[in-house]
């Protein structure tokens, strides 16, 4: 492109930057592409096959417990709890019992899917009114305020009493093992751990738990965790209870007024897990599942919707066409989640209409397919940073679990009680404080919004693929693009996954509006560069970001021949393997 003496200043810089980007993203190509004797350049693997039991998780040693406990003959529920619990202790910036976990869960048996909201809620004594009296506009990330109950524990034993088989003592003997012996920190952990530390390190009890030599632990290092290991055993022994009103609950209790906080022994020995029914649409033939609010699954559910009405197959995967639908879809779908998803038991939350085709047909009709949008408006109806591990199980009696948990932010709170080795939950940090009439404001007892999601999708009734996608609030849109991907482009599970993704960001809070004069989209390297030219001339401000773009597991079901496909893509540690 030739530039003109006429061209002003603001424009050269626009350009060169457009220029570094493509060169950035052509250099990715070069290095993404592979001499693959099948499937797609930049896939990284093969599927993983196997017939009688698949877990698929962000870190193999978490891969192999679960592998472990399902040749004991646990249920696909049993190996879930029995990874996550691994997660906690070698993934501890992203999950852990101080935190919240949702699932999914496909019952063979029964030939149906059950829902699990394992979320906790505001401390009883903490008002949106102490915020106003301070002065605070938003809920601080670090520190006590934060803190919500946390979920985690009763959710495994809610799902555990339904669909379990083995004893707690058998499922948590991994991660009890782990903490005890200690186990080599992997790559992007390690990564993570390093990047995040700095805003946490001061809270108390952080840095005796996860800095032993005064810093995190590095690649390859091995680390012990035996207060989380010892927490473990009381669980294993004494039940959730030993959590939510024995030792622990009381540790947390002293532990949170000593240090100017307000969940409370109360606040944890009321609380408790809801069964839900997952809500879904039909998408070209298949019915993808979802939770409904206060997570933010509707929102996938919703893009979905307006997608359909357009010929994606026939614009192709990393056309322009393709991500300018997707990321106005996105636009439209995100103003309506800032505006409506709340705790159902605060809000009357106008899901049908949400989800209808004719709600989808008004809100496709706003998208132009020449111009990017700088905003729309929210439904008008009746009444961003995050840090999660995904996991999926299935075993040989054909039952299937979609598993997320998370802590919220890395390192969450950065507050580690006395003792425990576990640090706690800051997904309180998601609640609106300047507006008392906001879906999502906060009130004692109150659900956050929140951002963990499964996801599941059938067909003709039967169970298909089990997937996730964790990432704050690149979630929906990656749940869309993985469905996009395997119903509309033909990739299998391993290619879905693997393939470049966007990510739209908007500029404000997670409980206002997501956009103002049109957010950012960001592109992973393997987009090509004409993509992002004519995406620019859609005025689409483009972005560069590095890991940004979530982590995605997924397990698929053939029924016919009886074998299980696993995936888990590159972006993290994971591992898929069966048996």
């Amino acid at each position: 492109m030739i530039l003109t003496h006429q061209m002003t200043a603001s424009k050269k810089v626009k350009m060169k930057i457009l220029s570094t980007l493509i060169a950035l993203i052509v250099f990715g190509n070069l290095l993404h592409a592979q001499d693959r004797l099948t499937g797609e350049t930049f896939t990284t693997r093969s599927e993983i096959l196997a017939q009688n039991g698949m877990a698929a998780t962000s870190q193999p040693l978490a891969t192999q417990a679960a592998l472990d406990i399902l040749k004991k003959g646990g249920s696909a529920v049993d190996a879930a709890i029995a990874a996550n619990a691994v997660l906690g202790l070698v993934e501890p910036a992203s999950c852990g019992i101080g935190g919240d976990v949702f699932a999914i869960v496909w019952s063979a048996e029964e030939g149906k899917l059950y829902g699990l909201n394992g979320s906790g809620r505001a401390p009883q004594s903490l008002t949106i009114d102490y915020f106003m009296d301070q002065g605070l506009t938003y809920v601080p990330f670090y520190g006590p305020l934060p803190v919500s109950v946390p979920g985690c524990v009763d959710g495994w034993f809610t799902l555990h009493e339904k669909f379990g088989k083995l004893s707690m003592e058998e499922i948590l003997q991994p991660a009890i093992a782990y903490g005890n012996n200690g186990f080599p920190v992997s790559e992007v952990i390690a990564y993570e751990m390093a990047s995040s530390y700095e805003s946490v390190k001061d809270q108390p009890g952080f840095a005796q738990t996860y800095m032993p030599k005064g810093r995190p632990p590095v690649k390859g290092e091995v680390f012990v965790n035996k207060d989380l290991a010892n927490t473990y055993e009381l669980i294993a022994k004494n039940g959730r209870d030993a959590f939510y009103k024995g030792s622990i609950a009381k540790t947390i209790d002293r532990y949170m007024k000593k240090h100017g906080g307000f969940l409370s022994y109360e606040d944890l020995a009321s609380h408790t897990s809801n069964w839900v029914t997952p809500v879904s649409i039909n998408y070209r033939g298949y019915d993808v599942w979802e939770l409904p609010p206060n997570g933010q699954g509707t929102a996938a559910l919703q893009m979905l919707n307006i997608l359909e009405g357009f010929d994606i197959a026939k614009m192709g995967f990393g056309s322009a066409e393709y991500l300018h639908v997707l990321t106005e879809a996105k636009k439209l779908a995100y103003e309506d989640r800032a505006k409506f998803y709340a705790d159902p038991e605060f809000n009357k939350i106008p899901l049908d209409a949400l989800l209808s085709d004719n709600y989808a047909s008004q809100r496709r009709d706003l998208i132009d397919l020449n111009k990017a949008a700088d905003s729309y408006p929210a439904g008008d109806m009746e009444i961003e940073t995050g840090n999660t591990t995904y996991l999926t199980v299935a075993d040989k009696d054909g039952n299937m679990v979609s598993f997320i948990q998370s802590i919220y932010s890395e390192f969450a709170s950065g507050m580690v009680p006395d003792g425990l080795g576990f640090v706690l939950q800051n997904r309180g940090q998601m609640f609106n404080v300047q507006d008392k009439s906001h879906a999502n404001a906060l009130e004692p007892g109150k659900r956050p919004f929140h951002t963990i999601i499964p996801a599941f999708i059938t067909k003709d009734g039967k169970p298909w693929v089990s997937f996730g996608l964790m990432g704050g609030a690149v979630q929906p849109q990656g749940h869309a693009q993985i469905v996009v991907n395997v119903v509309d482009f033909g990739m299998n599970l391993q290619e879905a996954g693997d393939a470049p993704r966007m990510r739209h960001r908007g500029s404000s809070q997670p409980t206002g509006s997501t956009m103002t004069n049109g957010g950012t989209l960001y592109l992973e390297s393997g987009f090509a560069p004409e993509t992002l030219r004519e995406l620019s001339k859609k005025g689409h401000r483009i972005g560069f970001g590095v890991g940004m773009f979530g982590g995605y597991q997924a397990i698929g079901v053939d029924l016919e021949n009886q074998v299980y496909t696993g995936a888990s893509e590159s972006r993290k540690d994971g591992q898929a393997a069966g048996y």
